[in-house]
């Protein structure tokens, strides 16, 4: 099945790089990257240029402030996989992360996964080249002194197979999990069919996970958890203001309480 793994990204072209290494090392080829650019910048349509290892798609819009929402909209309507995953652009897959997701795709279905907090140090080395997240996946026991971190969560790092015993067991104590926005995907149809994202929640956060958790449900969608199979590092940086969510979070609740999970501003907006 041809995947369309949508890459979420603003200016990050260090942490762009990293991805595509982990990309490139995945043990599912049969995909495409869509870099989803909220903005034009100059640098990263020149780093894009260069990617000559993978199938990539790179989708850009003017830059009017945090318009999230819209930029994965583009990389919806530019993607040609009848699957869709979605990660951020500071977080950096495992190299069965898109394999993974696969595993436990069924219709009707919405995976979503979790990630490992690098800290601070981890990061620093991981951007200068002085350790890589492959090591790091590789020798995930290593690391263990990350459990007392508890902002690292470093379980959701270790990785199991899909089909063991152990994860089967696992998963019947979680079978669901509320959607993460750096890490989910779903049939291509079923996004299409609730409209995409919705686009009206100025530059909140809601549209990215919140939003999208209901809306999938009240569709009639159930949400898997992929935890410890689908993993990933998130890079550590200064936490971004996204704005005040509290007037747009009592407009998505109305509009759950009344069942309207087909959104108004989604791709239906998009020329």
């Amino acid at each position: 099945m041809k995947v369309s793994l949508i890459v979420a990204v603003y200016k990050d072209i260090e942490a762009l790089k990293l991805i595509i290494q982990a990309l490139e090392n995945q043990t599912y080829k049969n995909f495409e990257v869509i870099i989803a650019e909220d903005g034009e910048y100059p640098p990263m349509k020149e780093y894009i240029n260069t990617i000559k290892t993978l199938q990539v798609k790179h989708t850009t819009q003017e830059d009017l402030g945090v318009r999230k929402a819209r930029s994965q909209n583009n990389g919806i309507l530019a993607s040609s996989g009848e699957y869709l995953i979605f990660i951020d652009g500071d977080c950096i897959p495992y190299t069965t992360f898109v394999e993974g997701h696969l595993s436990l795709s069924q219709k009707g279905i919405v995976l979503s996964g979790r990630r490992v907090n690098l800290n601070q140090e981890l990061t620093r080395k991981v951007k200068n080249s002085e350790l890589s997240t492959l090591d790091i996946e590789k020798n995930i026991f290593q690391y263990i002194h990350l459990i007392f971190d508890k902002e690292a969560r470093y379980r959701q790092g270790i990785y199991l197979k899909p089909n063991s015993f152990i994860y089967k067991l696992l998963s019947l104590r979680q079978p669901s999990a509320s959607i993460l926005g750096c890490n989910f995907s779903c049939f291509k149809k079923d996004l299409i069919d609730i409209n995409g994202f919705d686009e009206s929640y100025g530059e909140t956060a809601i549209p990215d996970d919140m939003d999208l958790d209901w809306r999938f449900r009240a569709y009639g969608l159930k949400l898997k958890s992929c935890k410890n199979v689908a993993n990933m590092f998130h890079l550590w940086h200064k936490i971004h203001d996204r704005g005040d969510a509290k007037p747009y979070l009592e407009i998505m609740y109305d509009r759950e309480k009344n069942n309207q999970f087909l959104c108004c501003c989604g791709l239906n907006i998009h020329e």
